[in-house]
């Protein structure tokens, strides 16, 4: 088991600790209900220092993982985010991330924990003078609408220029930082990577602001699925195809990358499974596995499932045919026929994310320039 440098700090607040492939991380604290709704409501914290971190510096190289993405990550501009997924030969996704342009020479490359080993070993055979810096960098996410506030609190000035899907170098009581300003619950979120040695002293001056509450595993999971934003390894992987899963938005057509005439095949077909979101009629959800029925026949499974707290009823996402991902649709799923229909995405549609930022007399402190 491998575990953060915050792991004597969330135990030190009564977090369950879980295996998440292979490291010991929180499933919650108070409550996954209770850490759900202060998110949608205040300000939550996650220990995600499990996730992986490269850097590609130079030209060449950035173009030689571009061509592994379905983005166009060389026009990609300086102080800009990108979603974006790495394919392999089959145009299957290896997993999926976020790359920040830092500088017109360097790319800063964030990826899933449990594809770390293989990620890091496909891209190193593709890029050689690529930087793995995941041992040395710790991630701790603010989400929710008094984010920002809170960052301003403990001096990250500036951070009210940030736009949504931006970031940028920083310090931080002397610690250089990269802050970026995406958000995987749908509310206002940012993401601070940090020297592992420097991971301690930010929690702690997080955990001593009122608006803040750690939150775990759970929440974060009950958050995402409300937006319908899909996890590396389960709703998509290697047997996906980004067409399949609904990524149409952030292919680069007319660039190259792996797998490509697989997907320009089913484009232009439209004989593919689709991932799509399903409701319940009630509190019961749809659970990872289940399969869904219509007609009579099974014609998809659910890959994630669960109650969604903001909305009051069961959620989830899975997949079948395109020519059934049609919103308002019925299915039915797992042993006990469970109504579902195919929904419109997000469940959730006041989260905060992408709004401008408005800032009610924050507190200013610390030492933060950017």
């Amino acid at each position: 088991m491998q575990y953060t440098p915050l792991l004597n700090e969330y135990e030190r607040q009564g977090g369950k600790v879980v295996d998440f492939h292979g490291w010991g991380l929180p499933l919650q604290f108070r409550g996954i209900l209770e850490e759900h709704r202060w998110v949608r409501q205040q300000a939550g914290v996650f220990d995600c220092s499990h996730m992986a971190e490269f850097v590609i510096r130079g030209a060449d190289n950035i173009r030689s993982f571009s061509n592994l993405v379905i983005g166009d990550l060389v026009n990609l501009a300086v102080g800009r985010c990108r979603y974006t997924a790495l394919l392999n030969t089959s145009g299957g996704i290896l997993d999926d991330g976020v790359a920040l342009r830092l500088s017109p020479e360097e790319l800063f490359l964030v990826t899933n924990a449990g594809t770390h080993d293989a990620v890091s070993a496909w891209l190193q055979r593709h890029i050689p003078e690529i930087e793995d810096i995941s041992g040395d960098m710790a991630k701790i996410d603010v989400q929710g609408p008094r984010a920002l506030q809170t960052l301003l609190k403990l001096g990250f000035a500036g951070m009210e220029t940030m736009s949504f899907w931006a970031g940028r170098r920083c310090q931080w009581q002397g610690m250089d930082m990269v802050v970026t300003r995406a958000g995987y619950t749908g509310e206002l979120g940012y993401e601070l990577f940090v020297p592992n040695n420097g991971a301690v002293a930010l929690w702690r001056a997080l955990m001593a602001l009122p608006e803040i509450m750690p939150c775990g595993l759970g929440a974060r999971d009950t958050l995402r699925t409300e937006m319908g934003y899909p996890l590396s390894g389960q709703d998509v992987d290697e047997t996906r195809t980004p067409v399949e899963a609904g990524l149409n938005r952030f292919i680069a057509w007319d660039t190259e990358f792996p797998g490509k005439p697989v997907l320009e095949k089913q484009r232009e077909s439209g004989a593919h499974d689709t991932l799509v979101a399903l409701r319940s009629m009630d509190k019961r959800a749809p659970r990872h596995g289940f399969e869904l029925r219509h007609d009579g026949g099974v014609v998809g499974v659910v890959t994630s499932g669960t109650f969604g707290p903001s909305v009051g009823y069961g959620i989830g996402l899975g997949y079948v045919p395109a020519a059934l991902a049609r919103p308002g649709l019925q299915l039915e799923a797992g042993p006990r026929a469970l109504p579902v229909v195919i929904e419109t995405l997000p469940f959730y549609k006041q989260a905060t994310g992408r709004n401008p930022i408005e800032i009610s007399n924050p507190k200013q402190g610390g030492d933060a320039n950017v």
